[in-house]
């Protein structure tokens, strides 16, 4: 009698398949795309421009490919200036970050990475602008080094900070019409390397600077040649499984 049992159930688990498919019933695989130049890079942090509906910060799990690697890694993109309220990514954030102080979002960041990312896995950081600082002052932290692998992060129109003191290869893109790359206090501090270590490119916003900082880097004409990690004439690419991405928001904290 049990066996019968356990045989007539197979059979109904079969047919129940067989009628899924039949009635055109799939399963879905995980949303996976892959990204392999800068620009692209820049159009998935530009997500973080919501208007606070979601959140400047995102998480993505991923794999970082190379010629002759390939790593899992935690995509981590940060936006930048957006008027939000209860949202620290305004005007004074700005000026902490670029004096290279803790601020809100700093610690919005470094939180939110400790709780949603394991000890031990490699990290991979992009932000625009505030972002990008802010990207800049995370991999300098001391509790995220000790805790995490910080393989690369990318800036785009974001000034030096942290220099000496950040843990990575880190690559800084800027539009050569963009002045904001250069407006920190590294500027003074250590101005060949905040001049020097910028990659530029031309957009063609002449007299356009804010243009430029905004509407640039997203574009594959300019920043195409440059590869996810922000090297120029590289191979990286980057395969993300976007069904794992999540958005977090940055409030203003009295700390």
């Amino acid at each position: 009698m049990k066996k019968s049992m356990r045989l007539l159930t197979a059979i109904l688990a079969v047919l129940l398949v067989l009628s899924s498919f039949a009635s055109g019933f799939t399963v879905d695989a995980a949303d996976k795309h892959t990204y392999s130049n800068a620009a692209e890079v820049a159009q998935l942090v530009d997500a973080g421009y919501n208007q606070g509906t979601k959140g400047p910060i995102t998480i993505t799990r991923g794999t970082l490919k190379k010629t002759f690697s390939s790593k899992e890694v935690y995509f981590i993109t940060l936006s930048g200036t957006e008027l939000v309220f209860n949202q620290s990514t305004e005007v004074l954030t700005d000026l902490f970050s670029g004096f290279n102080l803790k601020n809100a979002y700093y610690y919005n960041v470094v939180n939110v990475i400790l709780n949603n990312i394991p000890k031990g896995a490699n990290l991979f950081l992009a932000g625009h602008s505030l972002g990008g600082m802010i990207c800049q002052q995370v991999a300098a932290d001391a509790t995220i080094k000790a805790r995490y692998n910080i393989l690369n992060v990318v800036t785009f129109g974001s000034p030096l900070l942290a220099a000496g003191f950040r843990e990575g290869t880190i690559k800084r893109l800027g539009d050569i019409n963009d002045v904001v790359p250069l407006l920190s206090s590294n500027l003074f501090v250590t101005p060949i390397r905040a001049i020097l270590g910028l990659n530029r490119e031309n957009g063609g916003y002449y007299l356009r600077p804010v243009s430029a900082h905004t509407d640039c880097y997203v574009r594959e004409d300019v920043w195409g040649r440059y590869d996810v990690t922000g090297t120029k004439y590289g191979s990286a690419r980057l395969e993300l499984d976007l069904d794992t991405r999540k958005f977090y928001k940055s409030p203003i904290i009295d700390w």
